[in-house]
């Protein structure tokens, strides 16, 4: 079993997702998004298993920063791009064990998760 979470290290959801997998001895690989980025591959491999919307915060700076214009069209075909751009719009944590994903923390979705 890998796991990787994929976030940042400031991000409170994050250090929720690091301790609880802390406290429950799981190993993962923690993937800072700011420092590490985001690939097409990471992105189309979650796409798979979580809608576009929900993989996308539009309540961050970083997307209240973007033009108008350019958050107006935002959809399914763009979206990976945009991601691979601007990796804090990433909707924090990602959890990925295998071809299993989660967005955000939750628990009992996490004990779901690594079982």
């Amino acid at each position: 079993m890998r796991i990787t979470l994929f976030g940042i290290p400031n991000c409170d959801s994050c250090k929720k997702a690091r301790r609880w997998l802390e406290s429950n001895d799981v190993e993962y690989e923690f993937h800072d998004v700011r420092v590490d980025g985001l690939t097409q591959k990471d992105i189309q491999r979650w796409l798979k298993s979580v809608e576009w919307e929900k993989i996308l915060n539009t309540r961050s700076t970083t997307w209240r920063n973007i033009p108008e214009a350019e958050r107006a069209i935002v959809d399914k075909k763009n979206v990976v791009q945009l991601l691979v751009k601007h990796p804090t719009l990433l909707k924090r944590p990602v959890m990925e064990n295998g071809d299993r994903v989660t967005v955000g923390f939750s628990a009992d979705q996490y004990s779901d998760l690594i079982e």
